[in-house]
């Protein structure tokens, strides 16, 4: 017995030193699931480039995995449009052709975008000079390297004298798929236990034994020159401070309009959306334009949907439509020497998000290419389909230059309960949820605050169940109740503003005030936060104290 337990563990150690240390010499041949396998990091992607005239061409799908939740590329079947978006270029082309248009200006390819197999491939020109992806092919292996503008790729030689093995898997015991020779150059991709995933010249990929290798240098993908970033406010040190100019059947009177401390950019209800053909209406007003700019105004038309869900649709469902639009605004800018174009969009089928987001990137690159801020109005987070859910928030905030929070109405026009239009807990709430839920940065982030409220009425009805309902007023409309019914505000602390409330006709009348209070508290919050600026809507709705309220509160030394 004893005899045969030292055989057997023998025999046991003898195994274990031969699986351990003796390598095995059995060959194998690379293989990959596809013809011009494309390899990315060291690891097959499972995708396959074409190849025209020696040049790569590289498949949407993987492209699409590459650059991420952006989704800087964009495909539109019908019209086999390809539009490509960065922070500052807008590449149109379509599939099949040699020539497209980037921004405002003719671009030229040495091979065409295909559609295959219901694939779209697009060749690697556009894509190194616009997103910094560069493709090496080696015609030995026919196999495809995906290198991105700045990787540090570690590299390493070689040193056994007779060969070193590239293995299948990393152990000794696995098929090998090459020997190379002393000094020849590998890349390395990974360290794991020992072993390296590495990749020869040509671009086939194994593991390497650790001990076998020798780090020599690192290899820098150098990175696309970039143009510098478009800088949106130019005032240092100065927070913005908009306000909205409702401009309906007529224009504005200019001569009625009073001293506005602290205001350095309005923004008219100029634009409006008409068809969904990407019609725009314009009211623009050269006089108007003239008068905000001789006192230091900047000059941000706003362009509406008119809060047509169907024509907005049809506006935002195709490339031609987009931008025929952008065109419209870029024309209208020019025209009536904008400085900005703030979009207000609301009342839209959710279906309509993404489209909504790739209007945002084909725009703003051209508009900034003209020097025009772009903004964008949102409404605070909620459940509503049409009112909030369709505005992607976090992608929306990656593109524009500011995010107009319009935080109002808490209790709306048709609200069954009164309330505040805009109580201040419900203000802060609306600002934080999108700081930390979405992301978007307090740099890029403007409070909206209102200059209106809402007098709502209660009233029984002959079954006792009370009805509500509300009109929208002014401050000086306010102002002008209180000081006639000799009413005293009191402060609602829970709203955080003043409260009246009156009988009138056999019902009971109650205001949350809007106020010079109010507005105080307001842009302190966006002090608090170091949000970018305040907005207010609209003009013709102040009390003309709110203007050095707003100012003092915005621009006060802590």
């Amino acid at each position: 017995m004893l005899v045969l337990f030292f055989a057997a563990a023998a025999i046991t150690f003898g195994w274990f030193g031969y699986m351990k240390f003796i390598p095995s010499n059995e060959q194998q041949a690379p293989s990959y699931s596809m013809k011009n396998p494309i390899i990315v990091s060291g690891k097959e992607t499972g995708y396959g480039a074409l190849l025209d005239e020696g040049e790569v061409k590289l498949p949407l799908p993987l492209l699409e995995e590459l650059l991420g939740e952006d989704k800087p590329i964009h495909y539109e079947e019908q019209s086999k449009t390809l539009v490509m978006t960065t922070a500052d270029k807008v590449l149109r082309l379509k599939t099949d052709a040699l020539t497209g248009i980037m921004n405002q200006s003719d671009y030229k390819l040495t091979i065409a975008a295909e559609v295959v197999d219901n694939t779209v491939y697009i060749p690697t020109e556009p894509l190194e000079e616009l997103f910094g992806i560069r493709a090496e092919y080696d015609e030995t292996s026919s196999i495809v390297t995906i290198v991105r503008e700045g990787d540090t790729i570690q590299l390493a030689e070689a040193t056994p004298k007779d060969g070193a093995a590239i293995r299948i898997e990393p152990s000794i015991r696995k098929p090998y798929l090459f020997k190379l020779s002393q000094e020849d150059t590998v890349r390395i991709w990974e360290e794991s236990e020992g072993w390296m995933l590495v990749q020869t010249g040509n671009g086939h990929i194994g593991y390497m034994n650790k001990k076998d290798l020798r780090l020599t240098k690192i290899d820098q993908i150098p990175e696309r020159e970039k143009a510098k970033a478009f800088i949106p406010w130019k005032v240092m040190g100065s927070k913005i401070n908009l306000t909205w100019e409702a401009v309906y059947n007529r224009k504005t009177d200019t001569s009625k309009i009073g001293d506005m401390p602290g205001v350095n950019v309005v923004s008219p209800t100029w634009f409006e959306l008409t068809d969904g053909q990407g019609t725009i209406e314009g009211k623009a007003d050269p006089a108007y334009v003239k008068w905000a700019h001789n006192r230091g105004y900047q000059v941000w038309g706003l362009f509406s949907n008119g809060f047509e869900p169907k024509q907005t649709t049809e506006a935002l469902s195709t490339v031609e439509t987009r931008f025929s639009m952008i065109q419209q605004l870029l024309a209208f800018a020019k025209i009536y020497n904008l400085q900005g174009i703030n979009i207000d969009f609301e009342n839209v089928y959710t279906k309509d998000k993404e489209n909504l987001v790739q209007f945002v990137k084909e725009m703003t690159p051209l508009l900034h290419e003209q020097g025009l801020v772009v903004s964008i109005d949102v409404t605070p987070k909620s459940n509503s389909e049409m009112w909030s859910v369709f505005l992607d928030r976090p992608a929306l905030g990656k593109v524009v230059d500011y995010m107009m929070v319009m935080a109002y109405d808490e209790h709306w026009a048709a609200s069954p309960k009164a309330g505040s239009v805009a109580s201040l807990p419900w203000v802060e709430r609306s600002i934080t949820r999108i700081l930390e839920e979405d992301g978007v940065p307090a740099s890029k982030l403007i409070l909206s605050i209102p200059l209106y409220t809402r007098i709502w009425t209660e009233q029984k009805d002959e079954a006792g169940a009370v009805k509500v309902s509300s009109k929208a007023v002014g401050m000086e409309t306010v102002k002008s109740i209180i000081s006639e019914k000799k009413l005293k505000p009191v402060l609602d602390e829970a709203a955080g503003q003043n409260y009246v409330e009156y009988e009138e006709d056999g019902a009971l009348r109650r205001i949350w005030i809007e106020d010079d209070i109010s507005i105080k508290s307001r842009v302190e919050l966006a002090r608090k936060y170091d949000l970018a600026g305040i907005a207010t809507w609209q003009r013709s709705f102040q009390t003309p104290s709110v203007w050095g309220t707003i100012d003092e509160a915005l621009t006060k030394m802590p």
